[in-house]
């Protein structure tokens, strides 16, 4: 069967990228089983007009607790023309947000540090399509930092075409974007206090 065929490559894909991130990322563990970071193919239909029973793309979630973490991972999603990879915290619960916030209030220059280092302005892009309308509630509306501390979700992607995600070297491809992310993603941590 076609999917079966998919569903082992992606595994193996995943596995591989899992090895590879544990090496560079002390919060990935070479351990972290695999099954535990997909994302299952059937699709919850049971509030939406199109009924079709399966995804048509594969989804990973890679953290310490696989895809079920609370707290900052890597996504990796592969469509036909549609895949990239991101690193993040995708919508913290009500602590986590305001502590990321007051990490963005305190250490302002270090966040924009990141952010606007060269190499991580030109491979990927800050999600700020998720976000408040108004200054959140302790923050002035002229805060210098007012629209990072607006986001109710902090990630940073970078998309791939099929191509890239074909050749043999796509892992090397994968990892050489997480790296540039690496310290995005570690200041999150670090506004946990897993730093």
């Amino acid at each position: 069967m076609d999917y079966d065929s998919a569903y082992l490559n992606i595994k193996n894909f995943v596995q591989e990228l899992i090895l590879q991130l544990a090496k560079i990322d002390p919060f990935i563990k070479e351990d972290i089983p695999v099954s535990k970071c997909l994302f299952r193919i059937y699709r919850d239909t049971r509030f939406s007009k199109d009924k079709t029973p399966y995804k048509h793309w594969f989804g990973a979630g890679i953290s310490v607790a696989g895809r079920k973490l609370n707290g900052p991972e890597y996504y990796l999603h592969i469509e036909p023309q549609n895949s990239f990879i991101a690193a993040g915290y995708w919508h913290p619960e009500k602590n986590h947000l305001a502590a990321i916030r007051q990490e963005i209030d305190y250490n302002g220059k270090q966040f924009l540090k990141i952010i606007n280092d060269p190499k991580f302005k030109r491979y990927v892009e800050l999600g700020d399509y998720d976000k408040l309308k108004k200054a959140p509630n302790g923050y002035a509306t002229d805060h210098p930092l007012i629209e990072y501390l607006k986001l109710k979700s902090f990630t940073a992607s970078r998309r791939f075409n099929d191509q890239e995600l074909s050749d043999q070297k796509a892992i090397n491809t994968l990892l050489k974007t997480i790296q540039v992310m690496y310290d995005f993603k570690y200041f999150l941590h670090t506004a946990l206090d897993e730093g």
